[in-house]
């Protein structure tokens, strides 16, 4: 894990002649992460109405944007333009078909297509506005930087809160049932109950979660991963009701 200002230093050292051996040799950074950084370093443009007008499809876009912050990543290309990529398990072909729709919605103009992957798919777009209709992306992973909506964002998420929930659950989150067992007259009685869980390393994305469940009436608590508090939780029947009439499993 590195930094801005260590991966600016790496670069500065090639801007001033060094090769790329040397300066991984003295900085203990691999090649290919150095030369990653030399088409990423740099931030990507934010959206103005210069660069590009507000989606077509606010629900779709919320929805996306649920997706984007659990699973997607955005990358330049080389030769100009930038790849929005969404990471779809093979195992929910419902949710990579949902994906590519909410893509199309949003950018009409632009082609979607699927990438294979090891147990899971990349839905990938290629466009010149995918940066500024998703400002939080930029170098590193997301829980090591900070995470927060531009307020034309929040707008579209205060529009269509489920909308976001559900891309949300659909990326990082589930639908389980637990069970217990009770003694009842004697005999041991096995309950089942349903809940729902979103897992996210930043503090950031779990509270735009948070924030957004608590606008729609959800109850949730945090639960722990060992030491991490990564974990979103609703479990009260009430709550997974509500979730379960406007997220449902994915499929």
């Amino acid at each position: 894990m590195y930094d801005l200002a260590t991966r600016r230093h790496a670069l500065s050292l090639l801007d001033h002649g060094r090769s790329l051996n040397s300066v991984s040799k003295e900085t203990g950074i691999s090649r290919a992460a150095i030369r990653a950084w030399q088409v990423r370093i740099e931030p990507l443009p934010r959206m103005n109405q210069t660069q590009c007008t507000a989606p077509p499809d606010p629900a779709a876009y919320s929805y996306l944007l649920g997706l984007y912050l659990g699973d997607g990543c955005i990358s330049p290309h080389p030769r100009g333009g930038y790849h929005l990529r969404i990471a779809c398990a093979d195992a929910w072909p419902g949710l990579i078909e949902q994906c590519r729709a909410a893509i199309l919605a949003v950018r009409p103009s632009d082609k979607v297509y699927v990438l294979q992957r090891q147990g899971c798919v990349a839905v990938t777009s290629y466009g010149r506005h995918w940066p500024c209709l998703f400002p939080q992306h930029g170098p590193g992973k997301k829980h090591e930087r900070r995470i927060a909506l531009d307020d034309w964002q929040q707008e579209i998420v205060d529009a269509h809160p489920w909308e976001f929930i559900r891309g949300l659950i659909h990326s990082d989150g589930c639908r389980i049932t637990n069970w217990t067992t009770r003694m009842v007259g004697g005999v041991k009685k096995r309950y089942e109950y349903p809940r729902y869980f979103f897992t996210n390393k930043s503090d950031d994305i779990r509270k735009l979660c948070t924030d957004t469940l608590s606008k729609v009436g959800v109850q949730w608590t945090i639960t722990a991963r060992g030491s991490d508090p990564f974990n979103v939780s609703v479990a009260r029947k009430e709550s997974v009701a509500l979730m379960d009439a406007h997220i449902g499993p994915k499929y």
